[in-house]
């Protein structure tokens, strides 16, 4: 049994599905309701990890754990050494991490002191782990999505800085391999996509995608900083602009580790965007 923790995310649901085809048996784990059916093989349990003893039954006959943290929880909640000891005590013998390039990159980044704390405590817990270390998901062109289906257009800064962002389902594909097969023990995979793209030409992705023109406006620093405000705390703000912006070498360079994993080439934006074409119709 495979215990798969935030399963309603963008990484966590094609986990879940890629375990079930593979014919693994998977609890999947969430705070809330599913808003969406499991495949054959898996069953739903709430569970909060911001409360290791909530985490019992969604941990029972598990031996393998793929542990994301929420966003609430990276802001607080229990210790990472009581959430790996919940998982001990259950019977997990390995666990998958999904955490930040930024722990490597910008190892000093106060918006990703928790990820570090769960990574030193994955690394000593005992068990079998494997760290994945993703860039910027491709995923996150969803926050376009209203624009462009109200109005066919995107709104960002930094129009031309290139990251090589990465496809969910690539993540989730790295996952439920490193959660099957030993051989990933010990290892920390760097994930992006197969190549640096700019915003500006995300936005020619989608319009390819959509086959409708989305144009695309290029917001200020200081006007980027007010939207954020919104739903971002301030030293999340300093750090994602920082990266957006003036992104590090490491953070430009296209990583191989997918390839490694997968025996395939990492799956592009404009993939990810003809697949989601219709978040944005």
């Amino acid at each position: 049994m495979i215990a798969v923790t935030g399963a309603s995310g963008n990484v966590g649901r094609p986990l879940v599905e890629a375990l079930a085809i593979a014919g693994e048996k998977v609890t999947a784990v969430s705070r809330s309701p599913l808003p969406h059916e499991l495949p054959e093989g898996a069953r739903h349990v709430r569970a909060d990890l911001a409360d290791p003893a909530t985490l019992g039954p969604a941990l029972d006959g598990a031996d393998a754990l793929f542990l994301l943290l929420a966003g609430e929880l990276l802001g607080g909640g229990a210790p990472a050494v009581e959430v790996l000891a919940a998982a001990r005590e259950a019977g997990v013998r390995r666990v998958v991490l999904l955490s930040s390039q930024i722990n490597g990159t910008r190892p000093d980044a106060l918006s990703h002191g928790r990820l570090r704390e769960f990574e030193e405590a994955v690394r000593s817990s005992g068990l079998g782990w494997t760290i994945l270390r993703p860039g910027g998901f491709a995923s996150n062109a969803y926050a376009w999505s209203e624009s462009v289906r109200t109005r066919r257009a995107v709104s960002a800064p930094f129009a031309d800085v290139a990251l090589p962002v990465v496809d969910p389902a690539d993540i989730a594909a790295v996952a439920a391999v490193a959660l099957r097969d030993e051989g990933h023990f010990g290892q920390t995979y760097e994930l992006t996509g197969p190549a640096p793209v700019t915003p500006r030409e995300q936005a020619a992705a989608l319009s390819e995608a959509l086959g409708e023109q989305v144009g695309f406006v290029e917001l200020t620093r200081e006007q980027a900083r007010e939207h954020m405000a919104r739903f971002m705390p301030e030293p999340v703000i300093e750090g994602t602009l920082g990266i957006l912006g003036e992104p590090l070498p490491a953070e430009q360079r296209v990583s191989p580790d997918i390839e490694r994993v997968l025996g395939r080439p990492a799956g592009s934006f404009a993939g990810w965007a003809r697949r989601n074409a219709h978040a944005f119709a």
